[in-house]
């Protein structure tokens, strides 16, 4: 994604970002997130509908795993 602070070659996929965030919220009891480093483009939302998309799923393991 070409809106962040600090980009890193060959980073993670989207799908294996989702396999993460789920295992994690399975495994583990979420007290807080922190979602940072979103550096917006003008004229270029497509990072911005990506991050916002990435936090919705992540909240909705969240939801089905720890019964928020």
């Amino acid at each position: 994604m070409p809106a962040v602070g600090t980009p890193e070659s060959n980073g993670l996929e989207w799908n294996e970002v989702l396999r993460l965030f789920k295992s994690f919220s399975q495994k583990r009891k979420v007290v807080g997130i922190d979602f940072v480093e979103l550096c917006s483009i003008n004229k270029l939302v497509a990072p911005d509908f990506l991050a916002a998309k990435l936090i919705y799923k992540f909240i909705s393991y969240l939801v089905k795993f720890q019964r928020l």
